[in-house]
């Protein structure tokens, strides 16, 4: 693959070697078939205009079946082939009802596909296009890349456009006017073998999933390029790209990881991405599932006590979640979707670390956290204005002094802890009370508060709810938070 010719047309070069560089401060990898990239497109073109930086876009083919199994339907919608987990299954139609609420609110269409798309045609008509076009161009709103892109994405996604079909593509090269003389040549020969090259290579230097996005001026702590995968981190990005670097005592904090969302954002669009309007407004707190040793979890801390700042009353709902894995090493002989698993979970931890306030001696913690969730539901009885104090310092015990919270007699100190701070009669709530509700009543009440989660749907740590309508991660606070204002 590396001895394959750079591709050169019109003045520009496409080589392999530029997999993991570029002439822009940014890259950022896409797939048509990708919700999530597709509704990336426009807040990254805003970032971008807003910090007058020229991204190099490129095509990522994901091979979805190799990580998440294969599914077909037949007409009428029923599953007519498929290979998916239960748990497969629940992640991809939780993907498809998040996306559509983004979609709505930015008035766009996504209906979810009749099958896993092929999407190297396309790919090797943006590579096409980059051929034809240098960089600046490629950014421009009337340049072909970019209506090449929304040539594709729009139609995609309201089941109009074959992305498996050449002369559909071809089509589009016309619609949009770019050069098309030598393109069908170029996709069965010289330009799907570079394509082919390109994807291997780019899935190699840790791009798993869309959109990605590297800054190759801000090589990680590999030397690599640091590597961004989701819109949630576009905050970050326009961070760095500005040239902040921030640190511990400064004041200039590297901002969390958001779904921003337009600051003029009026209640009809907020009203139009909800499931069920006008729920909202009878909710008068924000329930979270959450588990003390999920990292995710605790580090939707302060965005969350933020929010109960401002009057968001938070309703803390324990949830055992499953520890976070930590990837095998890799092996000689790896396949497909065995290496996706691995690259996915090394650049999670590193994700982790990044945006922790301190650095996580253990993400991947296995704490049994029974006593300190019968500690929480106990507070939640006796003494409900101290659980957000309580809960707080569980996580700063854990994860930050790295106290052992499986010792009953610790969550017994940290309870003294929280009420010895208030006005509290502690002497109501002796420890032989608090002793015998751990080995009784407390016990069913934690078994109960499991099964209303699994119940509730809960696969994921935190996740929130409006009315009956979940929301996975700290990123959705934003949305989670505009709606509550506006009572949507």
């Amino acid at each position: 693959m590396d001895s394959l010719s750079p591709l050169t047309a019109t003045g520009q070069t496409l080589s392999l070697h530029d997999v993991v560089s570029s002439d822009s401060p940014l890259i950022v990898h896409i797939d048509f078939k990708s919700p999530y990239a597709f509704l990336a497109i426009e807040p990254t073109r805003q970032m971008l205009k807003s910090l007058g930086v020229v991204a190099d876009w490129r095509p990522f083919v994901l091979n979805i079946g190799s990580y998440l199994g294969t599914a077909k339907l037949a007409k009428g919608g029923k599953v007519a082939a498929q290979s998916r987990t239960q748990e497969q299954w629940s992640d991809v139609k939780y993907a498809y009802f998040d996306c559509r609420r983004y979609a709505n609110l930015a008035d766009l269409t996504i209906r979810g596909t009749v099958k896993i798309w092929n999407t190297n045609l396309p790919a090797i008509g943006m590579w096409w296009i980059k051929l034809h076009e240098d960089l600046n161009a490629q950014n421009q709103t009337d340049g072909l890349l970019q209506r090449y892109m929304d040539a594709i994405y729009l139609p995609f996604w309201r089941r109009e456009f074959d992305a498996e079909d050449l002369d559909t593509v071809f089509n589009t090269l016309v619609q949009i006017g770019a050069p098309t003389e030598g393109f069908k040549a170029f996709a069965e020969g010289e330009g799907r073998a570079y394509n082919d090259a390109v994807q291997e290579q780019t899935f190699n230097s840790g791009v798993y999933g869309v959109p990605t996005y590297q800054l190759p001026e801000y090589p990680g702590p590999d030397g690599r390029a640091s590597q961004f995968f989701g819109r949630e981190h576009l905050p970050r990005i326009a961070w760095m790209l500005e040239g902040k670097v921030g640190g511990e005592n400064s004041e200039d904090k590297a901002p969390d990881v958001a779904y921003e969302l337009p600051s003029d954002i009026e209640a009809g669009a907020l009203e139009k991405c909800a499931s069920e309007p006008g729920i909202v407004q009878k909710q008068t707190g924000l329930p979270v599932y959450f588990d003390f040793k999920s990292p995710n979890s605790y580090l939707a801390l302060p965005g969350l006590l933020s929010a109960r700042d401002e009057g968001i009353a938070l309703q803390w709902h324990p949830f055992d979640h499953k520890p976070l894995k930590k990837p095998a090493q890799q092996q000689p002989e790896e396949d497909r979707g065995t290496r996706h698993r691995r690259i996915r979970g090394e650049y999670i931890a590193g994700d982790l670390q990044r945006y922790a306030p301190h650095a996580l001696h253990d993400p991947y913690l296995a704490t049994d956290c029974d006593a300190a969730n019968m500690g929480l539901l106990w507070l939640q009885e006796h003494a409900p204005t101290l659980v957000d104090n309580y809960v707080e310092r569980v996580f700063l015990a854990l994860w930050r002094d790295e106290i052992d919270i499986q010792s009953p007699e610790v969550i017994a100190d940290l309870l003294d802890a929280v009420m010895g701070e208030t006005a509290f009669d502690t002497g109501a709530f002796d420890t032989g009370a608090r002793d015998a509700y751990v080995q009784g009543a407390g016990l069913q009440a934690l078994a109960q508060a499991y099964d209303r989660a699994r119940e509730q749907g809960v696969s994921y740590a935190p996740t929130f709810y409006l009315g009956s309508e979940p929301f996975q991660g700290r990123a959705q606070l934003p949305l989670i938070l505009a709606r509550l204002r506006a009572g949507v």
